[in-house]
């Protein structure tokens, strides 16, 4: 099916429009950043650790307009079919992967206080997330194998590829600020985005055909992605 240009043109400006929106709606400020800070184990967070949280989540949401506006017309120029969630789901991927780049180069000005131990992924997704990421995503691979989805199976790999990229550079981001509150974000950056990898993933396993196995393989990746992307308040604990 060709879509004219005029349609993915309103779609890629709806789409930044609606992205602005979340901008405005959503720019973190002191209270957001002492929010997130204490949802991820900092029960008493510094105006330091508080300054570091809001910058944190700007380097993210900051790139939204920019890629709900874009992100239609290069898959329309690619020859990608792709629907809301999907698009959704990778501006969010996406712009963590960007924030994470950027994060790479410490300000000069920063309080650093590198920990002794050696950073691992395992150290900041706990083993039964790994878990849930693999089976799911393995599942959901084997998923479009079975149907001979080949283009979308290499989109699944692209989408394992960046969440894989923002993971790994939680784990060697420089160290900013108090240690906990720095690894709180570090944390949170690691879980939110294999929770964002898997919904991507799964999403893409119903393009066409709505049957009980697709439907019973959404609601897993999404009930992972929730408990990924979310601590409960016993990990909290545990934390403190």
């Amino acid at each position: 099916m060709i879509v004219p240009f005029d349609n993915i043109v309103a779609v890629a400006l709806i789409m930044g429009l609606f992205g602005l929106a979340i901008l405005v709606l959503l720019w973190p400020g002191e209270k957001q950043g002492r929010k997130v800070l204490r949802r991820w184990g900092v029960d008493d967070p510094s105006p330091s650790d508080v300054a570091e949280a809001v910058r944190y989540l700007r380097r993210r949401r900051f790139w939204y307009p920019w890629l709900f506006l874009g992100l239609p017309l290069l898959a329309d120029v690619a020859g990608l079919r792709g629907d809301t969630t999907a698009f959704f789901l990778a501006t969010l991927l996406i712009g963590a992967l960007i924030a994470e780049v950027l994060a790479q180069r410490p300000r000069r000005s920063a309080r650093r206080e590198a920990g002794l131990d050696r950073r691992a992924v395992s150290g900041l997704i706990p083993v039964w997330g790994l878990v849930i990421y693999a089976a799911i995503v393995v599942a959901a691979v084997v998923w479009l194998i079975i149907h001979g989805w080949w283009a979308l199976l290499g989109i699944a790999a692209a989408v394992s590829v960046v969440t894989w990229l923002v993971i790994l550079l939680a784990v060697r981001r420089p160290s900013t600020g108090d240690g906990a509150a720095d690894g709180a974000l570090r944390v949170r950056s690691a879980r939110v985005a294999a929770g964002l990898g898997l919904a991507a993933t799964v999403t893409l396993a119903i393009p066409e055909v709505t049957n009980l196995g697709s439907w019973l393989l959404v609601v897993a990746g999404f009930a992972g992605w929730y408990h990924l992307a979310h601590r409960s308040r016993a990990e909290v604990a545990r934390c403190r």
